[in-house]
């Protein structure tokens, strides 16, 4: 081999290592469950009442976690009076956002049947057939959206925690 065949060789495994270095510096962190239900635009009203309720740092927190996230069309669904309530009291808001929320990382294949202690307090009925994940009387549309401390399942009903006594 030539000096030049030498040369050329060394500056093109020079590019090809820069390239390859710059495009792992440029591969994207992954989400926290905050930042993915922001992204989701099926989930815009989930997001606003989570900066409504003061939740999204906990949401950015370390997790893990899992969301069951309610859809935009799940919120539609819930009266109009009930919406105006929860959003004049920030407490019942963050108790209705709570239950929502599992302290731990629960993929849809790990799912059992069964209850889950949320953060709100109370236990949440989950369930599993095949594919298909229910959540109390809702059932996940759309499993394992990976965040980067949990998971966000989108379901198809807004999750009332039970009445205190």
């Amino acid at each position: 081999m030539t000096i030049t065949a030498l040369r050329s060789l060394a500056l093109s495994s020079a590019a090809a290592v820069t390239l390859l270095l710059s495009a792992c510096a440029t591969a994207p962190v992954p989400a926290t469950v905050a930042d993915t239900i922001a992204a989701n635009p099926q989930l815009s009203t989930l997001n606003r009442l989570v900066e409504q309720a003061e939740l999204k740092s906990a949401l950015q927190a370390v997790g893990p976690m899992t969301v069951f996230a309610p859809s935009d069309e799940a919120f539609k669904a819930v009266p109009a009076k009930t919406m105006e309530a929860l959003g004049k009291d920030k407490e019942q808001l963050k108790a209705v956002l709570g239950f929502h929320i599992v302290p731990a990382q629960l993929n849809a294949a790990d799912v059992k049947n069964g209850n889950v202690k949320t953060v709100q307090g109370a236990e949440l009925a989950l369930g599993r057939a095949g594919d298909f994940v229910t959540v109390e009387d809702g059932m996940v549309q759309q499993a394992d959206i990976k965040a980067s401390n949990g998971v966000v399942h989108i379901v198809d009903r807004v999750l009332m925690p039970p009445k205190k006594k």
